[in-house]
């Protein structure tokens, strides 16, 4: 029989960490509240297959005073990502599409979409594509999709003729321009931001995807992570909405007292850079999130608790499966965990765009993840190969099969630049490894 995998910690000394140092780490996580960074946070340290770490601080909502516990629901907005990916991989097993198959395979309406010019041309300026987007493409995020116009909660520059684009036609996934179909159907009159497979550019790739799995299976993106995904993995607070009877569990989103003001080359006004104190940005009555979603958004839709994403993380780390469910083989996960960059490049070779919360040198990308590919030039204490992502409201988490660990940090703040959470907490739990 298997043995059923649970957020229960043990002794930290079983499993290589030190309890000591651990201590650390939970001063840490109190100083984020105590400082005025965030009402509340939690976060999960995992190793060799048991749970060491798992502890939360201050309130979930500001005007109830609600404390911010272990089994708080957030907003996970891009930590989404992995999870479609994941669940296209699971089709891919099943020999629904290959990876180099065109996206104009399963949308026709790809095969007419041109790519802009570039430089100072106007969005009329265009040129044909060279190779067609492939399904690899938007796993890479190198399909030459992009999003929005302006600096997005994420913190990513978006300032050229096709992002303005996609806002003028209502290109988001918030419900309010139309069901997925219906949003993506309007993604092919735009121009590409850039030819296929010679960039590397956020936007809404996996809103695409996403949008492929239905195509593919034949069931909504909700109900296929529902079936396929949530209920083998025990992940029961995860949704695109939070149902009633778990509003009183739900996080207020908060953003920082002063806009942070970015400039043209990214980089943060210093007067403006790391402010404390916070206020409300979403608020639990009237956010979007607590009634059904009206466009199940693969790139940036999902709510959830921390114990389901963390079932989600050891998955991955036992290679596909968890108490005795098998969603993807294990060299399906390893090649998903494998920089497919062109040419093994890092993201700030192949972006096109400004980053501001990190240069994210050393860091290529893989199926789905950010993959550490040089530690030392990431400035960062990562194993090779180690995968990682996080989501526009401060939320992060990382995998390291080295190490035989998996971390996971909760927070909402938006954007996610407004503190260096994700660094921080990084120091915190390597500090804590004694073996």
């Amino acid at each position: 029989m298997v043995e059923k995998w649970t957020v229960d910690q043990v002794n930290p000394e079983a499993v290589g960490i030190s309890s000591l140092r651990l201590e650390r780490v939970r001063k840490w996580l109190d100083s984020q509240v105590s400082s005025g960074r965030v009402p509340g946070v939690s976060a999960l340290i995992a190793r060799r297959g048991r749970v060491a770490f798992f502890e939360a601080s201050g309130i979930a909502d500001v005007d109830s005073s609600r404390p911010f516990t272990q089994d708080t629901i957030v907003r996970i907005f891009s930590m989404t990502k992995p999870i479609t990916s994941v669940a296209a991989m699971m089709l891919y097993e099943e020999g629904l599409f290959q990876l180099d198959d065109p996206v104009g395979l399963y949308l026709p309406e790809f095969t007419k979409t041109r790519v802009w010019a570039g430089g100072d041309a106007v969005l009329s300026q265009t040129i044909p594509t060279e190779r067609p987007m492939t399904v690899r493409h938007l796993l890479t995020h190198t399909s030459g999709l992009t999003k929005g116009s302006g600096v997005d909660p994420t913190g990513f520059m978006q300032d050229n003729p096709v992002a303005e684009e996609y806002r003028a036609r209502g290109i988001n996934f918030h419900g309010k321009h139309g069901t997925l179909s219906e949003v993506i159907s309007r993604l092919p009159g735009i121009p590409l931001l850039c030819q296929p497979g010679t960039a590397w550019n956020y936007g809404v790739s996996t809103d695409v995807l996403g949008h492929l799995i239905e195509i593919w299976s034949g069931l909504s993106l909700e109900e296929f992570f529902r079936v396929r995904i949530f209920e083998p993995l025990g992940m029961n607070d995860t949704d695109f909405h939070v149902e009633p009877s778990k509003h009183d569990r739900f996080a207020a989103c908060y953003r920082p007292l002063e806009d942070i003001r970015v400039s043209q080359d990214g980089t943060k006004d210093e007067s403006t850079a790391n402010p404390t104190g916070y206020r409300l940005f979403d608020g639990i009555n009237d956010s979007r999130f607590i009634r059904p979603a009206g466009t199940f958004s693969g790139g940036a839709g999902l709510v959830g608790s921390m114990s389901d994403y963390a079932r989600f993380c050891q998955m991955l780390l036992n290679r596909g499966q968890l108490d005795g469910k098998r969603l993807l083989s294990r060299p399906t996960v390893e090649y998903m965990c494998t920089n497919h960059l062109p040419q093994n490049r890092d993201l700030p070779a192949m972006n096109q765009e400004a980053w501001n919360s990190t240069s994210y040198a050393g860091i290529g990308f893989g199926l789905g993840f950010a993959v550490v590919v040089n530690p030392v030039k990431a400035h960062l204490i990562a194993s090779l190969g180690e995968c990682h992502w996080g989501g526009s409201a401060s939320t992060m988490f990382w995998i390291d099969p080295k190490e035989d660990l998996f971390a996971i940090f909760f927070t909402q703040l938006r954007p996610s630049n407004t503190h260096p959470f994700r660094r921080e907490f990084r120091v915190q739990v390597n500090q804590a490894l004694i073996d």
